[in-house]
């Protein structure tokens, strides 16, 4: 399914941040999402690479792939957990447990970011979740993770405290 403009309008990253072109599946029971990242030269840092055609091929570059973990983690909380960032919702990584470059992912075929929630700990203002993340391209795994992060709504009431420097 195309990008929900209420889920693009809630992400805590504008388009150039979220990446994401198009929602895979939702399977809310498995706790799995997949979506669709395009890839092309002029994603962020990947612009900025001195490529050479056998020392330092043109790449997505493994900074915005760990950064990809968070935003294919977003749309776990949006869909799965029901976690809205309008509501006050925000969620940061925690821990890198593993991550696994497997292949270089190159410019040109998009990557297929799936995200498993393998364990979720839901408190009344915080969730505590355990990620798996595999990114193929092509069918070729470039990528496998084991992240932990943790969601947290921040009360409007403690917003409005901060900003009046309360």
């Amino acid at each position: 399914m195309t990008l929900d403009p209420e889920f693009v309008a809630d992400c805590p990253y504008g388009p150039g941040g979220l990446l994401l072109d198009e929602i895979l599946e939702i399977d809310r029971s498995a706790g799995r999402v997949v979506a669709r990242m395009p890839t092309h030269d002029d994603l962020p840092l990947t612009r900025e690479q001195r490529a050479h055609p056998t020392r330092h091929p043109q790449h997505v570059s493994g900074g915005l792939m760990v950064h990809m973990t968070g935003m294919v983690a977003f749309v776990h909380a949006y869909y799965v957990l029901d976690l809205k960032h309008s509501e006050g919702w925000i969620g940061y990584g925690g821990r890198i447990h593993s991550a696994r470059f497997r292949a270089l992912a190159r410019p040109g075929e998009p990557l297929v970011l799936e995200c498993r929630a393998k364990q979720v700990r839901q408190m009344p203002n915080s969730v505590l979740a355990r990620y798996e993340f595999r990114f193929l391209q092509t069918d070729k795994l470039v990528y496998e993770g084991d992240q932990t992060a943790l969601w947290s709504r921040v009360e409007a009431a403690g917003l409005a405290n901060r900003a009046a420097g309360a």
